[in-house]
């Protein structure tokens, strides 16, 4: 006998000697992804059927289409569509350049309505000189307030519109004096005040 050892014992220490569990688990990884492969691959498959098969029921419906619109296709009505085009096409023109010539016009009126109303502006809400002192006739509120201004006291409005506050100013002394005018005191309190300071 050539060998020392039983050949089915060698066979078997040497089967033993080689880890084949780590090929196993590959294959079996590779098998799973085939298989995956496979699915996906089905799936891509069906829906280009399902594609290919919409597809093919619109060219059939575009081709009906197609089909009627040159059947029905007739040139004498087309070139009186298209006369008639051409004249809508002329009328709209027409409308376009009348209602630019009328935005222009609208403009130039805004811009002098513009100058008028900054010319107001300026004027304030009494109007010019001459309107002013034609108020300022026919108004006697104003007209006291003239006087008093005159004399060198300004009666100032408050938030409400109503005149409790007098500035009293004496040019001669330099004085400036502010009076709260209320109801705690009398016409003639105020009246004698006023001459005092004044």
């Amino acid at each position: 006998m050539l060998l020392d050892e039983d050949p089915a014992t060698l066979i078997h220490h040497t089967i033993g000697n080689f880890n084949i569990h780590p090929d196993k688990v590959a294959i079996g990884r590779i098998n799973e992804s085939l298989a995956t492969l496979q699915q996906a691959r089905d799936l891509r498959i069906r829906e280009s059927e399902n594609a290919l098969r919409r597809l093919s029921r619109n060219l059939q419906t575009l081709a009906s289409q197609h089909n009627e619109t040159v059947s029905s296709h007739n040139s004498t009505n087309h070139a009186s569509q298209i006369v008639e085009l051409d004249t809508q096409k002329f009328r709209v023109a027409k409308a376009a350049s009348d209602l630019e010539i009328e935005g222009e016009r609208l403009e130039q009126e805004l811009d002098s309505l513009r100058s008028k109303l900054q010319q107001l502006e300026l004027q304030g809400v009494e109007g010019d000189d001459p309107i002013k002192e034609k108020r300022a006739l026919e108004d006697p509120t104003l007209l006291k307030l003239k006087v008093y201004r005159s004399l060198g006291i300004d009666v100032d409005p408050d938030l409400t519109g109503s005149h409790n506050k007098a500035t009293i100013r004496n040019a001669q002394r330099g004085d400036v004096h502010v009076v709260n005018i209320d109801d705690k005191y009398s016409r003639f309190f105020y009246a004698n005040y006023f001459w005092q300071t004044l």
